[in-house]
């Protein structure tokens, strides 16, 4: 069958299921069809989209299947621009936008929402947006996307493991030694893992930017031309991804396996996305006394995180899409869907109106721990890609180096070497 067909049963499938659960809308004079990375996504998507097609009959909103991850999304992007079979709207990963405005704009495939933005009324634009949030979604100083989840990884604990270790939950560490020796102590005392960092089969860059940049170091030099962390630096940040495995009980197992370990009680301190703060705190439910605390800086002055989370970009080439689309997008980012998002994930939200009294202000009061991401607003950096290049393809070649630092088949010093030059000869590339 074809990928035609495919997608063709797909929509139509979509539309019968919108049409016989009475939800869909009255009239549709515009049908988006709208890409998104990660499955589990959905469950803020759906009603998201269910609720603008109820604010605007006259446009429908139908989801092609979602990638497994950004960078599998991002992949498939490249080849339907080849093909000319772009979505309408899609969701790239922050770190990804630039290496897919590089290759979409010149085939002029996707649009500059800085016109669109600046004809709404400034006293909209202010009062919902953040220079900093608009920042994320720019490219070369244009607005390809806008911002619709971020996120900075969060320091989960297990309360009572933390307890038992000596550890005060209040007062969890805020630097990596201090994060080290408490994991050791809860490894002595329990025989479980003390942390987890699963940076060894994260899908994308993420978690080790931000064991870079909470140095100080960006990942890229300001040319973008090469790496910024081929120095002692560098070689500390590996060095600290060993220490958590010898001096922190860390299991060298998957990111998926880890967090099931961790919901469990078996592990102490676990580093992942708030994205999956709601997922978390259901499955841990009454196990154990669920902690979170901002993700350790050991350069205070200089360090920062890495903003994770997508973009929504409109890649239409239809007039009347374009338009739909932007309606979209406004609402996608707007308090309203923002709500949703933050309720069904745990991310930051990217609206400001967001955070207030009437939308989000009641359940962060019931739920603290969804708000410790928002205590790390200030530690924010930009998620960097490697404009130009395969940042899929770079990841993947440095995760196998760093897998063998961290099982220590090879030293610190000589896994930055061969990062460094593997790195070196696919940007050229």
């Amino acid at each position: 069958m074809t990928k035609s067909v495919i997608r063709l049963a797909a929509v139509l499938a979509s539309a019968l299921l919108a049409t016989l659960a009475g939800t869909g809308p009255a009239r549709a004079d515009v049908t988006l069809d709208v890409f998104y990375a990660q499955p589990s996504f959905a469950r803020y998507h759906d009603p998201i989209a269910q609720a603008f097609m109820k604010a605007h009959p006259d446009i429908r909103i139908v989801f092609r299947a979602p990638a497994a991850d950004y960078d599998v999304g991002h992949q498939a992007m490249l080849r339907e621009a080849v093909t000319n079979n772009l979505p309408d709207i899609y969701f790239p990963g922050f770190h990804l936008l630039p290496e897919l405005t590089d290759v979409l704009v010149p085939r002029k495939q996707i649009l500059d929402l800085g016109p669109l933005l600046a004809a709404e009324p400034a006293e909209w634009r202010t009062g919902n947006y953040a220079d900093k949030i608009l920042d994320l979604g720019k490219v070369h100083g244009k607005q390809y996307g806008l911002a619709v989840n971020a996120s900075l990884p969060v320091m989960y604990f297990n309360t009572e493991l933390v307890k038992k270790a000596g550890g005060d939950p209040a007062h969890m560490p805020d630097t990596w030694e201090g994060v080290i020796a408490l994991a050791k102590k809860i490894h002595e005392a329990s025989n479980l893992a003390g942390m987890a960092y699963n940076v060894h089969e994260w899908p994308d860059t993420w978690l080790f930017q931000a064991i870079l940049t909470q140095e100080g170091v960006p990942m890229l030099d300001p040319t973008g031309t090469k790496i910024a962390f081929d120095n002692d630096q560098g070689v500390l940040a590996l060095t600290l991804l060993r220490r958590f495995v010898t001096d922190g009980g860390m299991k060298l197992i998957g990111f998926d396996e880890s967090r099931q370990s961790f919901v469990a009680g078996n592990i102490g301190i676990f580093f992942d996305t708030p994205a999956r703060m709601k997922q978390v705190t259901d499955l841990v439910g009454s196990h154990f006394t669920l902690g979170t605390a901002v993700f350790p800086l050991d350069d205070k002055g200089k360090g920062g995180i890495p903003t994770g989370g997508c973009a929504i970009v409109i890649t239409a080439r239809d007039a009347a899409k374009q338009k739909a689309a932007w309606e979209y997008a406004k609402f996608i980012t707007g308090p309203e869907a923002q709500k949703i998002v933050v309720e069904a994930t745990g991310y930051l939200p990217t609206n400001k109106r967001a955070a207030g009294a009437d939308y989000l202000g009641p359940f962060y009061d019931k739920n603290p721990n969804f708000r410790t991401v928002a205590l790390e607003t200030d530690r924010a950096v930009p998620w960097q890609g490697y404009t130009g290049a395969s940042t899929v393809q770079i990841w993947r070649k440095q995760r196998e180096i760093i897998s063998a630092v961290m099982r220590g088949d090879v030293t610190p010093a000589d896994g930055l070497k061969r990062i460094a030059t593997e790195t070196a000869a696919m940007m050229k590339q």
